[in-house]
């Protein structure tokens, strides 16, 4: 990197990014002065990183493929907006040489690593080979050039099972599998042959001991130009679905000080072997007692506020001055650990369901309460905004800290209790669940653990009685003061809408008519016995209860003791959520249908694109069989056959962009007979 172009102050920053990632870095350098310039496409005309921005630029269509990670485009809106430097942020095209070089052609500074180091550490193959050089340590494995499939299963062997073969381009879980038997060696090393050239290009794979239940650690480090370097210390990320993050913390849970600067100084060999600049992060595996280099990622990551939080440093804010030839704002030596912090990821996704990505508009958003220092959110979206199929399905990242990890996890579970979205599923009651296993309290993790808990984390649809109670007092007290429950006033086909409550000589009875979420309906009959007390008749029998609102909190009394419980009630469904779990709740409508199935149809499971078409008009399939593939926001995700029979039609064509639930095709089942 020239240091020409950078010894100079920027004034106007383009920011090559979108949603909460774009807002991120204006917030930080808005703060520093400067004008800061974004991108949309048509998906992004109204997105808040665009409302937040000094200005920003049209660039094209809604996938990204077409608007965000044309590089011809963006270097061209950077020349007409004046830009005199460009932020790649996290994602897209941060890690991509050739743009990092065409923004600097263009006498603009790169605020991101050299050219050379992204070149170095793009390759999974030959970062292993530098850092081999550099006396990092590696998983054992190969890593060379020989890439013939009997030398690999040759390789494969001698490591011992269970193996794990990757693509060197690789990302994402895709081109990756672990063989246990020497019956799957050659299967698994095609298979990942062929999704590192469909994904990527590239068929090239590395092969190493697959460690079973290892931890994900990575080290922050950051350098300037002039060869300064510190790491800001560990985070702990090992807790993982399709091999991406799902929560980080800061420091890692169960590790030492002596481990700490042993691998803090490793990862800084590893920045210092290739001339690195700026922020980067070192990925670790640990297990054991011991550690071993897995990559090497040359931007900041998503996971960088929990670094933030217990350094009290503003990471954007030191690449834009390093970007700037200034050199680091401390030393190895001032830089300390104050606290703990942990980051939960927030997706439109379903957890049930293979943790696919969910679309559609967020209809209500309840956030928790913001507490600067202590609990922050990071995120791209407000209520009424669409989550559309075009890009990554995370939502918010929601960040907390506390003095030590026990504090902190108490924070995190009132900051994930008070947050509620409807409209489109997510991960909100998994992360829920997920942050009360016993382990996790412990700080007893591993990139295993959400396969290990699974019995845990799977949602209990079955609706707790004292949940079913706070649901009925929430909306008694809600139904009787005007503004509050609008849902259930003045509509006559509400279920609180019965005008048959007077009885004689005897307390007012209203029927409730509700239905859990599996379909089953039920009917609670509610006596009012004063303007805060009821008797419930429930399946189990009559119930006397009191109740009270306290802020956003119901406080609930049956049976000598109090409850607390918070209740969100929007769009005909009803949450209620304490520290027992949560329930949802489903009002009963009047004119309630809901189309059948089509028999033999096969409906989209969510908004994407069609990428590979298997089978054809009149081909006789098997139960099983891989009839297409679709893509939605960085994920495939394959249709198979229910059951035998021949396709009878097919609804749309490879490129076509797909809406959850569509009939994708028609598939008649042959009479056995």
């Amino acid at each position: 990197m020239s240091t020409s172009i950078n010894r100079k102050t920027i004034t106007r920053l383009l920011i090559a990014n979108r949603g909460e990632i774009a807002i991120r870095i204006m917030q930080s350098a808005q703060k520093l002065g400067i004008h800061c310039i974004a991108l949309y496409s048509d998906a992004d005309r109204n997105a808040l990183h665009v409302k937040k921005a000094d200005e920003a630029w049209f660039i094209g269509p809604s996938p990204a493929k077409d608007s965000y990670l044309v590089v011809e485009k963006i270097l061209e809106v950077a020349k007409k907006s004046n830009a005199d430097a460009v932020h790649p942020g996290y994602g897209f095209l941060s890690e991509n040489a050739e743009f990092a070089q065409a923004i600097m052609d263009a006498s603009m500074a790169w605020v991101g690593p050299p050219v050379a180091a992204i070149q170095a550490m793009g390759s999974k193959i030959e970062s292993k080979k530098l850092m081999e050089a550099a006396n990092v340590p590696l998983v054992p494995g190969y890593h060379g050039d020989n890439q013939d499939e009997a030398f690999l299963s040759e390789e494969v062997r001698k490591i011992g099972f269970p193996v794990l073969v990757k693509a060197s381009a690789g990302g994402g879980g895709k081109g990756m599998r672990v063989i246990e038997s020497e019956d799957e060696i050659a299967a698994a090393i095609a298979a990942s042959k062929r999704e590192g050239l469909n994904s990527f290009g590239d068929d090239k794979l590395l092969v190493e001991k697959y460690i079973t239940r290892p931890r994900h650690v990575e080290i922050q480090v950051f350098m300037d130009e002039m060869g300064n370097g510190v790491y800001l210390f560990e985070r702990d990320c090992s807790i993982q679905r399709r091999h991406q993050k799902v929560i980080e913390e800061a420091p890692a849970p169960q590790f030492s000080q002596s481990m700490r600067e042993k691998m803090g100084e490793v990862a800084l060999l590893s920045a210092k072997a290739i001339n690195y600049v700026g922020a980067g992060t070192v990925e670790f595996l640990y297990a054991n007692g011991e550690f071993y280099f897995m990559e090497m990622n040359t931007r900041l990551q998503v996971e960088h506020p929990v670094t933030e939080m217990i350094t009290g440093q503003d990471l954007v804010a030191w690449q834009i001055k390093v970007a700037q030839g200034e050199s680091l704002p401390l030393t190895q030596a001032q830089l300390s650990i104050n606290g703990h912090s942990m980051e939960v990821r927030i997706y439109a996704e379903d957890p049930d369901n293979q943790f696919l990505p969910t679309t559609g508009r967020l209809d209500f958003v309840q956030l928790p309460e913001l507490i600067d220092g202590k609990v922050r959110l990071d995120t791209g979206v407000v209520q009424g905004d669409e989550v559309s199929p075009f890009y990554d399905p995370m939502i918010a990242k929601l960040i907390v800290w506390g003095e030590d990890r026990r504090q902190c996890l108490s924070t995190l579970k009132n900051a994930l209790q008070q947050y509620q979205i409807a409209g489109v599923t997510t991960n909100l009651s998994f992360l829920r669940r997920l942050v009360n296993v016993a382990a996790f309290k412990e700080g007893t993790v591993s990139t295993a653990f959400i396969e290990e808990f699974s019995s845990q984390l799977t949602t209990d649809n079955q609706v707790k009685q004292h949940h079913l109670i706070a649901a009925v007092c929430q909306h008694m007290l809600v139904r009787v003061s005007p503004g509050i429950n609008s849902n259930a006033q003045g509509d006559a086909n509400s279920p609180w809408h019965n005008m048959s409550a007077l009885r004689l000589n005897a307390p007012a009875r209203e029927t409730l008519r509700l239905a859990y979420s599996n379909g089953d309906a039920l009917e609670i009959q509610v006596d009012s016995l004063a303007s805060n007390e009821w008797c419930l008749h429930l399946e189990s029998g009559a119930i006397n209860v009191k109740a009270r609102l306290e802020g956003q909190q119901l406080q609930y009394e049956f049976s000598g003791q109090w409850h607390n419980a918070r209740v969100i009630n929007h769009d005909q469904r009803i949450w209620v959520y304490d520290s027992q779990g949560e329930s949802e709740i489903h009002y009963q409508q009047n004119n309630f249908s809901q189309d059948e199935e089509m028999g033999g149809s096969l409906k989209a499971p969510m908004n994407g694109t069609l990428i590979q078409l298997d089978v054809t008009v009149g081909q006789s399939v098997s139960t099983g069989d891989s009839l297409m593939i679709m893509e939605a926001m960085k994920m495939e995700h394959a249709i198979k056959a229910p059951h035998g029979g021949v396709v009878k039609s097919i609804t749309f064509a490879v490129g076509d962009l797909v809406g959850g639930g569509d009939i994708l095709i028609e598939l008649e089942e042959v009479d056995a007979s």
